[in-house]
């Protein structure tokens, strides 16, 4: 840990005045966790609402947190983008991490997701850089994102800046994107896939061929893809 080996000391140093951080919070999450950003108001922390393109908080030019209740998490567990957003927002901020705010074990009383498929997902996010902080409440969430931005300004003397994403602007950017929409595809299997096949569209017309061509893809994303593909929409 670069600036300090334990928190103990800073957690036990008597606050100076003009020593609390600033959180830039975006817009809609202000508005939607009002009780959040009303307790970090309370801790003596400087909030700055701004509209961010990605992430729920700015804490310092490298680390912006993603606060989902688990029942959000969960929900968005049958949208890809996702972990595309997640992805996306670790290019920007390198320290980038999920805030997973709510009681776990109510992964179990869900009928449609398995509890296997949300563990899956943590461990995925985990292994690609992305840290998952647990939080209980939104009192805990105020408690977190407090001394973390403490740690990374006070500490780390680190100031929140808020960073412009780039566009979509590439053919290649867009290749990308379209296919790591794909059930259990996502950014790394899409650049895999692009390699072998070239074009988006000569993925699509040989998707019964991706889990003997594509190194990584087994028959259970590649089943699952063309189920997506081939399937007759009804709405």
């Amino acid at each position: 840990m670069s600036g300090t080996e334990t928190l103990l000391p800073y957690l036990k140093e008597k606050k100076a005045e003009g020593q609390e951080p600033t959180i830039i919070v975006d817009g809609r999450e202000a508005n939607t966790a009002a009780k959040i950003v009303k307790g970090l108001v309370e801790c003596g922390v400087n909030v700055r609402t701004e509209h961010l393109e990605k992430g729920d908080y700015v804490l310092s030019d490298v680390c912006a947190v993603e606060r989902k209740t688990v029942k959000d998490f969960v929900y968005t567990l049958t949208h890809r983008f996702l972990f595309e957003q997640l992805f996306r927002l670790k290019e920007v901020y390198p320290k980038s991490l999920i805030l997973l705010e709510g009681y776990m074990p109510i992964i179990y009383k869900y009928s449609r997701i398995q509890p296997a498929a949300v563990w899956g997902a943590m461990f995925s996010l985990a292994k690609n850089g992305i840290p998952i902080v647990s939080t209980t409440s939104y009192k805990e969430t105020v408690d977190f994102l407090y001394v973390a931005a403490r740690q990374e300004q006070i500490v780390e003397k680190r100031t929140p800046t808020v960073h412009p994403f780039k566009k979509w602007d590439s053919v290649a950017d867009s290749q990308v994107y379209f296919l790591a929409s794909l059930p259990n595809v996502g950014r790394e299997k899409a650049l895999a896939i692009l390699k072998s096949y070239q074009t988006p569209l000569n993925a699509l017309i040989n998707v019964d061929d991706w889990s003997e061509t594509v190194h990584g893809l087994g028959p259970i994303i590649s089943n699952r893809a063309r189920e997506v593909l081939k399937t007759p929409f009804k709405e």
